[in-house]
């Protein structure tokens, strides 16, 4: 039986699909990916959203595709809105997703932030949202503390000085952000760095999507983060990760706490560095 994403996009593209796989991404969303061939001689790459907050997020991504161009967005093919919207994008399986980071691949990431930093979009700017995730742990310290990665008497002596830190970060900017690097949303192809899933993109500091992918890298065994001079963000990066970690798991991304635990393993080790 032809799957009800395959069959919408032959609907929207008016040809008929000849051949079609699941995808399973190595992300951390249970919706659904599809790669279709039709009979046009083309390919595409499908993606369902059935699980909330999803479709709001794949709604958002469209905005941004059908208005962004580059070689590092994907190609922005169809989209069709409902209860559960369908966006149909270019098919970037064939091409390389790390790890392994190869030499040159982190400054093509970087070249590509830096590229699509100069585009423009209507999304919300960076610092109208609450990045400060060492104020929840202050009002609610527990969830944090449960996942073991620094004891009550680290907190109490710490908290202080990451608050404060954190709120000095400058968040704003006029950059173009994607707001969610790391190797599960990004691909090389042709040379360039593509970045997919767009769904969280903000207007602000450019430094914020370089910060916030290096926690990610290093447990994949890329630099460290001291390399890349952004050691401002670093009580940032650290506070969103640790806010999250021991928190419940949500039910459209159930593994996603634990590599949020990972990555909040390296932020605290970056931060008190820094501090």
């Amino acid at each position: 039986m032809k799957p009800q994403a395959v069959a919408r996009a032959e609907a929207l593209l008016d040809t008929e699909a000849e051949a079609w796989a699941r995808v399973v991404r190595k992300g951390y969303s249970l919706n659904e990916h599809w790669t279709a061939t039709f009979a046009d001689g083309t390919s595409a790459f499908l993606k369902l959203a059935r699980i909330d907050p999803s479709p709001q997020w794949l709604r958002d991504e469209a905005a941004i595709l059908a208005s962004v161009q580059g070689p590092s967005v994907p190609r922005f093919i169809a989209f069709d809105d409902g209860r559960d919207p369908l966006l149909v994008l270019e098919d970037l399986m064939p091409a390389r997703w790390p790890p392994p980071w190869r030499e040159g691949d982190v400054e093509a990431v970087l070249s590509a932030l830096a590229e699509v930093g100069k585009a423009r979009a209507e999304v919300p700017r960076l610092e109208h949202d609450d990045w400060n995730g060492w104020r929840a742990i202050e009002d609610d310290p527990e969830p944090f503390l449960s996942t073991e990665l620094r004891d009550r008497a680290w907190l109490e002596r710490m908290l202080p000085t990451l608050v404060a830190d954190a709120d000095a970060v400058s968040l704003a900017g006029d950059a173009l952000l994607h707001c969610d690097v790391r190797s599960d949303n990004l691909c090389l192809k042709d040379g360039h760095v593509v970045l997919v899933d767009w769904n969280h993109a903000r207007i602000g500091n450019p430094r914020f999507d370089i910060a916030f992918w290096l926690p990610s890298l290093v447990l994949e065994r890329g630099p460290r983060p001291e390399r890349f001079r952004v050691d401002e963000f670093a009580p940032v990066v650290a506070g969103f990760f640790a806010a999250r970690a021991g928190l419940p798991r949500p039910a459209g991304a159930p593994q996603v706490r634990e590599f949020q635990r990972a990555q909040a393993a390296v932020a605290l080790d970056w931060a008190e560095a820094v501090l």
